[in-house]
């Protein structure tokens, strides 16, 4: 009898998840007892480590011929219920059918969604970078200014949040805002809860940032909150009021919802916190992966964080162990003792840091050059080579400098 892998998710774990799990069974030589099956609501890769970007192009890259070479199965929709006892789960189509599907191993690669706290105002005149069409509509936003009245709320955007997306979108936008007002005056302010911006990726690191800050003629203002937005201007926590018709919210990540439908203990972004092999210890026959999962990467107390570069490990080693299981391959434990942060500063340049401590290791354009090395080839999908994809797809693969 045939059985079935299920892979909720076409992100950066769902695609490598799905790769190493053909891998794996190919080495097992069980291609014709085993299907793996993805599920999305689209055959696409969401690039949104990019979409602080001003141009949006191959931001989504199609990967259905990827998965059509390693032979997954693919089928557009949703996975809306997940019955660990019963081993199967409950799927709505694009085109609005219900279905149920049994599986023999289920993997979670549903990834994470943009925050929005109840803040007055803030979703109905805030904007984010945290998926392409929200990226599309600030895009959209941001041109239509040249065609309104000079003004100080016209010529002013807010990024509130100063973590590595609010850092990389803030930097791009001095110059992007110039380009399409074609005027120097111009006013672009971080507002960040922080008491020192930078401050929670070390010292030496927040020194360079705060030098590209000032280079770049953007307002810094630590150890504030915005309390409230309309549709010209945003309050701070302080009580001033910024006149803007442009607030970017980059402050926060969440769990895919579909988190609580698992049992296990989560973490206060609602990732299960998974163990070595990425299950989720108390729902059997479920893998967790991706931004759902909290996992040590390394023994010295250190766990993933909401980012490709642990997505795509963690997607390869929750795949093959998913196969594994069943074709009687040995488990690989997850393990990532290597971290970089490669932040993009605008025209200034970049930040390149190594290690957990974030100890510094190129600036400028040195760093700019591998940040575009990152951004335009390592997180890309694969060719459609089975062969090459295979080379790549085991779960020992990490791609770091």
């Amino acid at each position: 009898m045939s059985k079935r892998i299920i892979i909720a998710g076409s992100g950066f774990a769902g695609l490598w998840a799905a790769l190493a799990a053909q891998r794996a069974i190919h080495l097992a030589a069980q291609q014709q007892n085993i299907e793996v099956l993805m599920i999305s609501p689209s055959p696409n890769v969401d690039i949104r480590p990019r979409l602080y970007e001003a141009v949006l192009e191959n931001m989504y890259p199609d990967i259905l011929e990827i998965l059509n070479v390693v032979d997954v199965k693919y089928v557009a929709g949703w996975v809306n219920e997940v019955n660990a006892v019963a081993q199967n789960l409950v799927m709505t189509t694009i085109d609005g059918d219900t279905q149920r599907l049994s599986y023999d191993r289920f993997i979670l690669a549903t990834g994470s969604t943009g925050y929005m706290p109840p803040i007055p105002g803030l979703k109905d005149y805030g904007f984010s970078v945290s998926t392409l069409e929200d990226a599309k509509k600030l895009d959209q936003h941001l041109k239509s200014l040249a065609n309104k009245p000079v003004s100080a709320a016209r010529n002013t955007v807010v990024v509130a949040g100063g973590g590595l997306t609010g850092l990389e979108t803030v930097t791009e936008m001095p110059e992007r805002l110039r380009s399409i007002l074609t005027e120097t005056d111009i006013r672009v302010v971080l507002v960040d809860s922080s008491a020192e911006i930078g401050s929670a990726i070390g010292d030496e690191a927040a020194a360079v940032i705060r030098e590209a800050l000032t280079e770049l003629g953007v307002e810094a203002k630590a150890g504030l909150r915005v309390t409230a937005l309309d549709a010209t201007g945003v309050t701070l926590s302080n009580g001033e009021r910024i006149e803007t018709e442009t607030v970017i919210w980059t402050a926060g990540m969440r769990a895919n919802s579909l988190t609580a439908q698992i049992a296990g203990e989560k973490d206060n972004l609602g990732r299960i916190l998974g163990d070595a092999y990425l299950h989720a210890p108390e729902a059997k026959h479920i893998f967790v992966t991706g931004d759902t999962v909290k996992v040590p990467t390394d023994n010295l107390g250190n766990f993933n964080v909401m980012s490709c570069q642990h997505a795509m490990s963690l997607g390869r080693v929750a795949g093959y162990n998913a196969a594994a299981e069943l074709v009687d391959l040995p488990l690989h434990p997850y393990s990532q003792p290597k971290y970089v942060t490669c932040v993009d500063l605008g025209p200034w340049g970049a930040l390149y840091t190594e290690g957990w401590d974030r100890q510094v290791q190129f600036v400028r354009e040195e760093a700019k050059k591998i940040k575009q090395e990152i951004n335009t080839v390592w997180i890309y999908p694969p060719v459609a080579d089975r062969e090459a994809i295979f080379a790549i797809a085991n779960p020992d693969f990490v791609i770091v400098p």
